[in-house]
């Protein structure tokens, strides 16, 4: 029989960190599982390099950083030197986390918890989702490309390969550039394939610079706006490919013909970019509730919000969300009424809520 803990924390960024020290600090077991190879792999991808980091909380906020030992320092530093104060303090603490845990599922049996993942089934009696905002979007066809979010970790192995890399931003142009780079260096003449499924890349002026820097020291590039990727295949050796069409004619005979590349999967590379947690919400059958014109001040008509209660639980006993997944705004069910919520996505307000969830999971567990 696997262990079963008192608390099992999807995510271990601020959210998720903050909620696991205070278990740890009252006595409450508990275990973090995070996707990435390290705790704050989602800031870590999504702030830019030497971007600083703040104690930022908003004006009309009442509260202090309720745990203090994860409060960014007063003077800005940078999100690097953030991510190493904090992975020290994991260490020092001795916070249980796993990391490479690709989160499934959620099932019920009796009054315990199953949390399914690509690593085995987790138990616990209470769950908290801290997963933040930013999801990877599926590519949506067949085989499986690799997913970044900001960076490589080894451009190097896509040397002496043709590369694909898909996406139109400053993501896929970072990566395109460290491929390039790489390449460069050891006189690697393949070439890296750019495809987007718009007619225009749209990158920033300093990317631009830097990638036309590479391309002018001898990048070997080549562009394809407007390509779509499509169904793979599997070739004769087994092997996953992803095909990309780049023109496509249509005919009156209803027979289209299309021009096309198609390469091994292994050297696709998406950058599509991510997506809030509303499949996931969807997934799990956590009520949602849509905004009707003149009931959401934060959310736009249409969009949909999380139902959660005044201590953060979900519509499914015993699951409660917290941080960048429900930001900017929920639905809050409080005294009987329901009204939307402000909830900005910030280090802040992810500490708090993890204060607050855990208060209220310990005077749970004690009645």
């Amino acid at each position: 029989m696997s262990s079963l803990y008192d608390v099992l924390i999807i995510g271990g960024g601020p959210a998720g960190l903050a909620t696991a020290y205070l278990c740890h600090k009252h006595g409450l077991s508990y275990l973090v599982l995070e996707s990435g190879k390290s705790v704050f792999q989602g800031i870590a991808n999504t702030y830019p390099e030497g971007k600083h980091v703040y104690a930022s909380k908003p004006k009309d906020a009442p509260e202090p950083f309720l745990v203090d030992e994860l409060r960014p320092p007063d003077k800005p530093v940078t999100v690097e030197s953030y991510i190493q104060y904090v992975q020290h303090f994991v260490q020092h603490e001795k916070i249980n986390v796993r990391t490479e845990v690709a989160f499934e599922d959620i099932r019920e049996e009796r009054d315990v918890l199953s949390v399914l993942t690509d690593k085995g089934v987790f138990r616990g009696r209470k769950v908290v989702l801290a997963f933040g905002s930013s999801i990877p979007r599926e590519l949506s066809v067949y085989g499986d490309a690799k997913m970044v979010a900001k960076n490589l970790e080894d451009a190097g192995k896509y040397v002496g390969v043709k590369t694909l890399v898909i996406g139109g931003g400053n993501t896929a142009a970072d990566v395109v550039i460290a491929i390039l780079k790489a390449k460069r260096e050891v006189n690697d003449n393949q070439p890296v394939y750019w495809s987007h499924t718009s007619g225009k890349f749209d990158v920033n002026k300093e990317t631009a610079q830097r990638l036309g820097e590479e391309i002018l020291l001898g990048g070997n590039i080549r562009l394809y706006p407007g390509a779509t990727p499509r169904i793979g295949e599997v070739d004769k050796e087994g092997v996953d490919r992803l095909v990309i069409r780049i023109n496509e004619f249509k005919q009156a005979d209803g027979i289209d013909l299309y021009h096309a590349l198609s390469f091994p999967m292994e050297n696709v590379i998406a950058c599509i970019g991510s997506q809030g947690p509303m499949p996931v919400f969807d997934k799990l059958g956590i009520q949602m509730i849509t905004c009707a014109a003149g009931v959401c001040k934060i959310a736009k008509e249409g969009d949909r919000l999380v139902l959660l209660s005044s201590e953060f639980e979900s519509t499914r006993r015993g699951v409660y969300v917290i941080g960048g997944a429900i930001s900017p705004s929920y639905m809050k069910i409080n005294a009987g009424a329901i009204a939307e919520e402000k909830h900005p996505n910030l280090i802040y307000t992810a500490i708090n809520d993890a204060y607050h969830v855990v208060e209220a999971i310990r005077k749970k567990m004690e009645n």
